[in-house]
């Protein structure tokens, strides 16, 4: 018989296991790509979401990096009867905070799934979305796209919604949905349990007496009220339906959705900053496991009376004098640094259109300080090299504060969940039920009977709770010293806050009820503000996490009530027939022994968030609203460390949904004609990467041409060269750049299409230079710019016209990168630049075998079609049409076509930016 004693302990351990994973297609760890398309940080909910969606591009590569291990399939995580009892165990990142001196001194457990997977692997399983307000308020706090009508599409594209089996179920127990807006083909089964304890309708009778009506369905934006909330549950087979099972094991046979787990992302690469040696190198001891320590308190900070965490101090380094302002800059990531355990050499991997972080609201914006990206004085507390100063980094901890109660009940004719841990025959029959038949008590794990309850409904404090908060002077219970800009936020928040919280429509708080004498509350709309910060330069060693809960009054105050209105709760008649005993808070205790039992008991209900918020800048925000970071082209932040206000809701559901809504902007931004956010002071980003290639451009072209010279040459590359990246370089071409693409190749506006240049020289690279991608880091500060953006933003009539403004580009480039790579022989070093009246340029081939097999290799190992790479293979090694200008296609090429092509050109241009290495 399998042992059910932790199901109601939520601190219970999981012993680990050692017996392998096996999955179909391609294997979890299998050796990496050179470089990829998408870097995703973190195989969370979120991270799993993105990155499989990213991957419906078969053109498209992703890798997912998760530092934990996947899971076995074990009972404690498949069977609902043991939620909870995974939390601390194997798959937990068992982080702490920092001690809670605002409360009893005290640190408290942080759990955090460390798995494929994350959260989704150790939660209680509830899904729901939050009221429609929580959303409306993103959008009005300057995100436009985010409020409820915005987002509910893909709150309904993550789930396949199935029913409660049973009509008299329903019907008894308030079970309503609304089906324009539920999903009915989405990845995560949304459904309920086979066993429903009787408790939850005195629970939901006694609350309606008290003038708090049912929710009709508690996904359908009016969440206040009691619900039995859906859970994410295989209707069939009544196992839970994570993150990893729905967007990940179904599609393992995708080529290009890699994962690779037990891999601790320690830095993210960006273009012109260095590294702190104590991020970068291995080193003896740190936290190789990633499990936080035995002991909250950490030496980096000092913690005085009333849980306030101190002000950064430090003045500025002048080593670290970068000042970049985020408003302005466009920075740009070229890929991630990571390493098993702290003594481990760190690897890099590179990204060629985007970094994605989705890491938790905790690691996320641990590893963007660790990477330069966070309040000015705390990178230079730890010599961390400065990227941006972005005051919002780790600022803005929100999550929701839960306190405890033990009212036990006594009637016995009530059967209770205990039953299942104090007497073996119950459970033996229950457990039996759930291996044959999946249904009864071993069904009912997951804690489904919730009350969302506005303030002005419980209490008759509540205008002078609200007068309180709208009153506060907004600096009054912040960390001292902070950003202007994150005092402005707040005080944005607050508004939003205290004028929603007096509306009879909107949650204050939660009660969650376990059907075995337990209502437990937690602060669902908090205003108290925390931090996540590094304490050390030292990626292995856990940030220091200070939530600050109740360290704002309003949010003890909103607790106080909802204790207080248990008492009402316990005392309608469909709950005094369940003869409650009251011992956690006492019936008579007053406000001091309350005001006890909340310092002594109050923990997180496992949803922190907001630590980089989707704010504009002016508000301490730290990504736009397409989740862009802001200040950088390619690096976004997708978890719930994004929300700038944390919904009243059970947060696995709310991320899913940001999750689908982030993968179509990143697709949409990532179109070759795509926008930026109308919110960003970017400007458009393939204007900029054009413009920063012409002058790349224009200066190698100084370099190889005489005063009355005017057009440059096509690439050319022997089959041996393709073979061994050894081998040398050959150029001997001679063609015409068409006057319609002087602006991409720096060739002055006036050059007459009729002449032409020739050029002739070898080109000898040191195997260090020219070395495809790999796991070791690389010594190339020079990039190239992003042509795969500049030749998308083109419309060519066919696949040759482009490949050759391409090959026109890249030549006229090569030598100035080269020079910087340190090869052993420039490009042009010996080249001699002849000018010739010939109008029809012709291409040198002599003596040079046709490497056509070789070419079509490479391009279908880099994902082009083999169709589509034997119509580019002539355009490669043969002649070049002589005027593209007069390439009249027989008939409009298609949508696919024109999609194929480019994929091709994109294919190929990524393929011999990786043989040359200068991507």
């Amino acid at each position: 018989m399998r042992s059910t004693s932790a199901v109601l302990a939520a601190s219970a351990f999981w012993m680990p296991l050692t017996f392998g994973v096996h999955l179909h297609g391609r294997d979890i760890n299998a050796p990496l790509l050179d470089y990829y398309d998408y870097i995703v940080v973190g195989c969370g909910i979120s991270g799993l979401v993105v990155t499989n969606r990213l991957s419906e591009i078969a053109s498209r590569t992703v890798l997912c990096i998760e530092a934990g291990q996947a899971d076995h399939n074990e009972t404690v995580i498949q069977d609902p009867v043991y939620v909870g009892a995974d939390v601390g165990g194997i798959y937990d990142w068992d982080l702490i905070t920092v001690p809670q001196t605002q409360l009893d001194g005290n640190t408290r457990p942080m759990p955090q799934g460390k798995v494929l997977g994350g959260g989704s692997i150790l939660n209680a399983m509830c899904w729901n979305r939050g009221g429609s307000d929580d959303y409306d308020a993103w959008e009005a706090l300057g995100n436009p796209g985010w409020n409820w009508e915005g987002i509910l599409p893909y709150f309904m594209k993550s789930e396949t919604y199935t029913p409660v089996y049973s009509e008299e179920i329903a019907h008894e127990y308030s079970i309503n949905y609304n089906p324009a807006v539920h999903g009915t083909s989405g990845p995560v089964q949304v459904s309920y349990p086979r066993y429903f304890y009787p408790q939850s309708v005195n629970l939901f009778a006694g609350m309606n007496l008290l003038g708090i009506p049912t929710q009709y369905d508690p996904n359908d934006g009016t969440s206040a009220g009691p619900a039995l909330v859906p859970t994410d549950l295989e209707p069939d087979n009544q196992t839970r339906s994570d993150a990893r099972r729905t967007y990940f094991d179904p599609y393992v046979t995708r080529s290009n959705f890699h994962v690779i787990t037990g891999q601790h992302v320690t830095r993210i690469l960006v273009e012109g900053v260095g590294s702190n040696s104590d991020v970068s190198n291995p080193a003896s001891g740190g936290n190789d496991n990633g499990n936080g320590p035995s002991s909250g308190n950490n030496d980096g900070f000092g913690f005085g009376p009333g849980g306030s965490t101190p002000p950064l101090s430090g003045e500025t380094s002048s080593r670290f004098a970068r000042r970049q302002n985020p408003g302005t800059s466009n920075l740009r990531v070229t890929g991630v640094e990571f390493a098993p355990s702290a003594s481990a050499l760190r690897q890099t991997v590179f990204a060629t259109r985007e970094v994605i972080v989705a890491a938790g609201a905790l690691h996320s914006a641990q590893l963007l300080q660790l990477s330069g990206f966070g309040p000015l004085s705390l990178l230079n507390q730890f010599d961390i090299p400065v990227a941006l100063d972005l005051p919002g980094v780790g600022n803005n901890l929100q999550d929701h504060p839960l306190v405890g109660t033990f009212y036990p009940y006594n009637n016995a004719s009530y059967p209770s969940p205990t039953e299942l841990t104090t007497n073996a025959t119950y459970n033996l029959e229950a457990e039996q039920e759930y291996d044959t038949d999946k249904i009864g008590p071993w069904t009912a794990g997951s804690p489904n009977a919730l009350a969302f309850n506005p303030l002005p409904l419980i209490s008759n404090n509540s205008a002078s709770i609200l007068s309180n908060a709208s009153n506060q002077d907004p600096t009054e219970y912040l960390v001292a010293g902070l950003d202007p800009t994150i005092i402005a936020g707040f005080t944005a928040q607050k508004q939003s806050l205290a004028s929603r919280l007096a509306e009879n429509t909107v949650a204050a708080y939660e009660i969650i009820n376990n059907n075995a004498g337990s209502l437990t509350v937690s602060v669902m709309h908090p205003l108290s503000r925390g931090t996540c910060y590094i304490q050390s330069a030292d990626p292995f060693q856990p940030p220091a996490i200070d939530p600050r809960w109740l360290t704002n009054p309003v949010d003890r105050q909103v607790l106080i009530e909802a204790l207080l209105f248990n008492r009402q709760i316990l005392a309608t008649p469909p709950m005094l027939e369940l003869q409650a005993a009251q011992f956690v808070p006492p019936a008579d205790a007053d406000n001091d022994a309350i005001n006890q039992v909340i310092n002594n008991g109050l923990r997180t209900e496992f949803h922190p968030s907001g630590t980089l918020a989707m704010l504009p800048l002016e508000l301490g925000g730290v990504v736009d609203s397409h989740l862009r970071v802001w200040g950088t082209q390619n690096l976004r932040v997708v978890d719930a460390g994004i929300f700038p206000l944390v919904p009243a809701a059970h947060l696995q559901a709310v991320v899913y949904g940001v999750a689908e809504k982030a993968a179509d902007i990143i697709k949409a931004d990532n179109l070759p004609s795509s926008a930026v956010p109308t919110s960003s002071n970017f400007g458009n980003r393939t204007t900029n990467s054009t413009a920063r290639f012409a002058g790349t451009a224009a200066a190698s072209h100084s370099t190889v041409s005489s005063a009355n010279s005017s057009t440059l040459s096509f690439f050319y590359l022997r089959s041996s060269s393709l073979q061994s990246p050894s081998s040398s370089l050959n150029a001997s071409t001679s063609a015409v750049v068409p006057t319609q693409y002087a602006k991409l190749s720096g060739t002055p506006a006036v050059l007459s299409p009729s002449t032409s240049v020739t050029t002739s020289a070898t080109l000898s690279i040191t195997s260090h230079a020219v070395e495809p991608f790999s796991t070791s880091s690389t010594s190339a500060s020079q990039s190239l710019p992003d042509l795969g953006t500049a030749i998308a933003s083109l419309s060519p009539s066919g696949v040759s016209e482009t490949v050759m403004v391409f090959t026109t580009i890249l030549r006229s480039s090569l030598p100035a990168l080269l020079s910087s790579l340190e090869a052993t022989e420039r490009l042009m070093s010996h080249a001699r630049l002849e000018s010739t009246a010939t109008s029809s340029p012709g291409f040198t081939r002599q003596g040079l075998d046709q490497p056509s097999s070789s070419v079509a290799g490479v391009l279908i190992s880099a994902h082009v079609t083999s169709s589509v790479a034997s119509s580019l293979i002539p355009f490669i090694i043969e002649s070049p049409p002589e005027s593209s200008t007069d390439a009249t296609p027989s008939t409009t090429p298609t949508q696919m076509e024109q999609e194929e092509a480019r994929a091709a050109i994109n294919a190929f241009v990524q393929w011999l930016l990786n043989f040359l290495h200068l991507d």
